[in-house]
């Protein structure tokens, strides 16, 4: 049972100390998630918690937390060694965690949000009250969110705000955010690094889980590094670099960032022409037009749910498009659902692994060669041995690394899944490429493998449209990028001479 006794953390010995794991070990079946870990996180600090996928990063976190138990260890906070049983348990010690996906009803509004979560019997809210406190709270840490705004009508940095709202509402002195910088602006990143250093100045600590590199650098005090589940060291990040950090990370050197490859730019490959895309009403598609050219990587960049899936949709057949046409060297093939795209010559690096790249229920070979099976058949019958030869070829070449092709897909980690969409997508040398957020999720390692593919196609003379929503990715891999809002496609502008500030204006609906 957990320990309550309000907000206040403090330390067992150690006044600056928020929180403290000593020997925290977590085992699943067949893997060692967390292997002796200790860790202290300090008041008044942003503590990052760096590592590959699979390191033991969120395991670690949920320990806190108190969605998963820990098989031994120890839990310091405010001075007791507690073991909290639930998130409810946790936010009584003053805990809270901001997860990746939020926990928000659209329909309400910020003040109703907030009253589900309290620990206060419903009839002792008084909704005026309620708004004064939030009011108060949200001017004193600069969150900028109005507590009478609907849920629905608020910006993704709006809604992470709402969270960590409900966090300080509830007294939290230590606060955990998974990757919060998902799918946020540039602007509102920066308001978020401007509230966090105003909660860390109230001496709250933060403990920041992220792959991102340039967050580290930007954001925390100190940064610890798993691997394996194991820690690695705990570095001050005034005193290091990101070299440093991804080396440590990965166990070797990576190459950090995305770079253009040198090609002969040809022909047009894919033209979308004017296309608009209505549904309930609604115009989710308003009048795009788009050219890739072989042997150029063009970019749309812009923040999630602006028109990306249902662009997508529209190329690769998945939706008709009310008005417009697509067109894929010159050839119409949009009433042919995917199979058209992919006899176009169309290949396909979806936003979702799990739900759209790969079948989790099948094996490596056979989602390898998913979209080959009549390579492979004859007079009606599949040769599962070259189907399978054929699976072993395409590990090598890209990497997948697993005991053997039998392997589930479902039991690798995310970057071997990602391995098996590129490998099944790459090797049918594609005349065009839709890389939709083809890094979502991995870790330095993982993201170098994915750009280095990206400048092997472009070499060969495809033509690769990457839509993402890292506008680093977008800056150093593509020749050309336009920002998506609202359904709507803007000018077209340069890697080389973009103004950030201005992207991160289109990104958020300004001119």
């Amino acid at each position: 049972m957990a320990t309550a006794g309000g907000p206040s953390v403090r330390a067992h010995g150690d006044a600056t100390v928020a929180l403290e794991l000593k020997g925290i070990t977590k085992r699943f079946p067949g893997v060692t998630a967390n292997d002796g870990i200790d860790l202290d996180v300090k008041r008044g600090e942003v503590h990052a918690l760096l590592g590959e996928n699979g390191a033991g990063k969120s395991t670690l976190m949920n320990i806190v937390f108190g969605l998963v138990a820990p098989d031994s260890g120890e839990i310091i906070v405010g001075g007791k060694r507690v073991t909290p049983h639930g998130p409810q348990e946790a936010a009584a010690l003053g805990i809270g965690m901001v997860h990746q996906h939020f926990m928000l009803v659209p329909d309400m509004d910020v003040i109703e949000n907030v009253a589900l979560t309290s620990t206060r019997w419903p009839r002792m809210l008084k909704r005026e009250n309620l708004r004064s406190e939030l009011d108060a709270l949200a001017t004193a840490f600069g969150l900028g969110v109005s507590s009478k705004a609907l849920v629905e009508t608020l910006s993704v940095g709006e809604r992470q705000r709402v969270e960590i709202l409900k966090l300080l509402y509830r007294g939290a002195q230590l606060i955990i955010l998974d990757e919060p910088s998902a799918a946020l602006t540039p602007t509102e990143w920066q308001s978020l690094t401007a509230f966090l250093r105003t909660m860390t100045a109230e001496g709250k600590a933060v403990v920041l889980i992220t792959h991102k590199l340039d967050e580290i650098m930007d954001v925390a005090d100190r940064c610890t590094v798993l691997r394996d589940g194991r820690v690695v060291t705990t570095l001050d990040v005034a005193t290091t670099d990101k070299a440093t950090l991804a080396r440590t990370m990965v166990g070797r050197d990576v190459s950090l960032r995305g770079s253009r490859a040198a090609a002969q730019v040809g022909d047009v490959v894919l033209e979308v022409e004017d296309v608009t895309l209505d549904e309930g009403g609604r115009r989710l598609l308003d009048g795009v037009s788009l050219q890739v050219r072989s042997g150029e990587v063009v970019g749309i960049a812009g923040v999630s749910g602006n028109g990306q899936n249902e662009l997508v949709d529209v190329i690769v057949g998945l939706s008709r498009a009310a008005t417009g046409r697509v067109t894929i060297d010159g050839r119409e093939y949009s009433d042919l659902l995917t199979r058209g795209f992919t006899a176009a010559g169309g290949a396909l690096v979806p936003e979702s692994r799990h739900s759209e790249g790969v079948a989790l229920d099948l094996s490596i070979w056979e989602n390898l060669v998913a979209k080959e099976l009549t390579r492979f058949t004859r007079h009606g019958v599949v040769d599962m041995a070259a189907a399978r030869r054929h699976a072993v070829e395409l590990s090598a070449m890209f990497d997948i690394r697993s005991p053997s092709v039998e392997t589930g897909v479902k039991k690798l980690s995310g970057g071997n899944q990602q391995k098996v969409v590129l490998a099944r997508e790459l090797s049918r040398d594609p005349r065009l490429v839709i890389m939709f957020q083809p890094t979502l999720g991995l870790d330095a390692g993982a993201i170098e493998g994915v750009y280095r593919r990206i400048n092997e196609q472009k070499l060969k003379g495809a033509a690769v449209l990457l839509i993402s929503y890292e506008l680093d990715e977008i800056l150093s891999l593509t020749d050309r990028f336009a920002v998506m809002f609202g359904g709507r496609l803007g000018p077209m502008m340069t890697s080389e001479n973009a103004d950030v500030e201005r992207v991160g204006l289109l990104m958020g609906g300004g001119r």
